[in-house]
């Protein structure tokens, strides 16, 4: 299998390859050369082989970190099952073909919208820990810290060092946000570095490094080169400045003009409550003056005689209304008592019931000898029916004894 993948791989032909010199070996006297080409924003590597010739062609500065473009046939060595390249012709990358590279990238990632500015995330006021990337011990170091401190004692940082410039300058730039990124007490991340020629900020304009910017969730600020320099990650930046020391500026507040301004806020807010005090206080002298509150009980004084008038109405309105309704109780007694069967009684009048409790309205109804109850006026007696004293009477009454 090795051999076969060796002859397809035989059969390619020379090809062209841009990237960037990653290392470069010239061992003392021999006639090879040996160097890794890298593609910064694929993020591989593969290896090279070249004549001495080759590499030490007139005009021809062949330098770690160069950007070159290699024509080479492509080389599959079977024992090792390695990859490289045997180039036989070397050229360095322009300024200007550099300059238009920069300028693909650039269109192609704003066709994706990754410099629109509703990406743009607002810094925090006042952040507690700085994540910093830059390079150790350089001037974009000392500005950034020594202008923060001094701008707000309280902020603390979060450091990445790596190299930021070379070949490996945007991967370690990549790690460094990565790791910043992750650490959730790092409220906004500053990439920082001096000036240079565009070569040397050449690592800034990776493509790799710009979307590994734009898929940070902490909010970062850019501050690459002069005011004059501007590289791609400046584009996808929530906040690019001019230099080191102007970002210092943007991320941490001024601990002076912020006590300046608080005072002022203090002295405004004071000035608003004794204007407002002393308009209630004036608005209350006004309202004590006023006769209603300066003498409230005239207005009692002069209600007296309305109060006595409308307590004499309601108390002969209240008298009319009781002996009114004495003069109808008075009269519904009196129609009650006159019908009332006790009433009837008094008058001579006599109730007969049976022993069932039912009333005898007709003589045929009692049999002889039957024992009915009398209810008279004074009180109930019993009585028994005999028919024979009835005929006797009838009688005494037809002989007229």
């Amino acid at each position: 299998m090795a051999r076969k993948i060796a002859d397809w791989i035989g059969r390619l032909g020379e090809v062209w390859v841009e990237g960037q010199v990653a290392q470069l070996s010239r061992r003392g006297g021999a006639a090879t050369v040996f160097l890794t080409l890298r593609d910064p924003a694929a993020d591989l590597s593969v290896p090279v082989t070249c004549h001495r010739d080759v590499a030490e062609r007139p005009g021809l500065e062949l330098t770690e970190g160069a950007r070159v473009i290699v024509r080479a046939r492509p080389d599959y060595y079977v024992a090792r099952g390695s990859f490289s390249l045997r180039a036989t012709e070397i050229r360095a990358v322009g300024l200007g073909e550099l300059l238009a590279r920069i300028e693909r990238i650039r269109r192609l990632l704003a066709a994706e919208g990754l410099f629109d500015a509703a990406r743009k995330r607002p810094l925090p006021f006042a952040p507690a820990v700085v994540g910093v990337i830059t390079g150790r011990d350089s001037a974009a170091e000392r500005d950034v810290l020594v202008t923060a401190r001094r701008r707000w004692p309280a902020v603390r940082f979060a450091m990445h060092n790596c190299a930021v410039q070379g070949p490996q300058a945007a991967a370690n730039v990549m790690e460094g946000l990565r790791r910043l990124d992750a650490d959730p007490a790092v409220e906004v991340i500053v990439i920082a570095r001096g000036g240079g020629s565009v070569e040397d900020l050449l690592p800034f304009s990776d493509e790799g490094l710009v979307r590994a910017i734009a898929a940070t969730r902490t909010p970062v600020v850019t501050a690459v080169g002069h005011e004059t320099d501007t590289t791609l990650v400046d584009h996808v930046a929530d906040v690019r400045a001019a230099t080191p020391t102007d970002a210092a500026h943007r991320v941490v507040p001024e601990i002076g003009e912020q006590r300046r301004l608080v005072d002022g806020l203090r002295s405004r807010a004071r000035q608003v409550l004794t204007g407002r005090l002393e308009q209630q206080e004036r608005w209350l002298e006004s309202m004590r003056t006023r006769p209603v509150l300066a003498s409230p009980d005239r207005l009692l004084h002069g209600r007296e005689e309305d109060v006595l008038s409308l307590r004499t109405r309601a108390r002969r309105t209240l008298v009319h209304r009781v002996e009114g309704a004495e003069r109808d109780l008075e009269h519904a007694r009196a129609r009650v008592a006159a019908l009332s069967p006790a009433a009837t009684l008094d008058r001579g009048y006599a109730v007969v019931q049976k022993a069932d409790g039912s009333l005898v309205r007709d003589p045929s109804a009692v049999a002889d000898g039957e024992l009915l109850r009398v209810r008279v006026a004074g009180g109930r007696l019993p009585v028994r029916v005999d028919r024979s004293a009835n005929g006797e009477d009838e009688r005494r009454e037809s002989t007229g004894g």
